[in-house]
């Protein structure tokens, strides 16, 4: 899994003290998502975060959750919005001292730019794993 804030550069180019308190808050509520859907935070980049997951399930149920938690804390806060794009891919990855490569994360990240702000995009192989285990439509 990869996500991403969406306009967090442009944000910190305006006012970088903002941006700087908004990636906290994100991180502060994404974070504890990720270790309930036991996902392993492998390295933020800059405003984005790699996860690994055991399963494909496990990846989209967090993404959804995370999604979730994101779309309350903009209602209760009305001002400062956080939207995320996360992009979920399935295959095999070469573990590199802790460091995730190979195609897998390539494609992953090639992925996460074509959901919507505040949306998840999933590629083919994960929406076959997924697609008869959660209650939401694929489109």
């Amino acid at each position: 899994m990869f996500t991403d804030m969406v306009g967090y550069s442009a944000l910190a180019q305006r006012d970088e003290s903002l941006a700087l308190q908004l990636l906290e808050t994100h991180r502060g509520l994404v974070r504890p998502i990720l270790r309930e859907h036991v996902g392993r935070e492998v390295k933020t980049i800059g405003d984005a975060f790699l996860v690994e997951f055991g399963s494909a399930l496990q990846a989209v149920e967090c993404a959804i959750a995370i999604q979730r938690a994101l779309t309350d804390h903009n209602e209760e806060s009305g001002t400062s919005q956080i939207d995320l794009r996360i992009g979920i891919h399935l295959g095999d990855v070469v573990d590199q001292e802790g460091d995730l490569l190979g195609d897998t994360v390539n494609i992953t990240s090639r992925i996460e730019p074509l959901a919507e702000a505040s949306g998840v995009c999933i590629s083919g192989p994960v929406f076959d794993q997924v697609r008869t285990k959660i209650p939401y439509t694929c489109t």
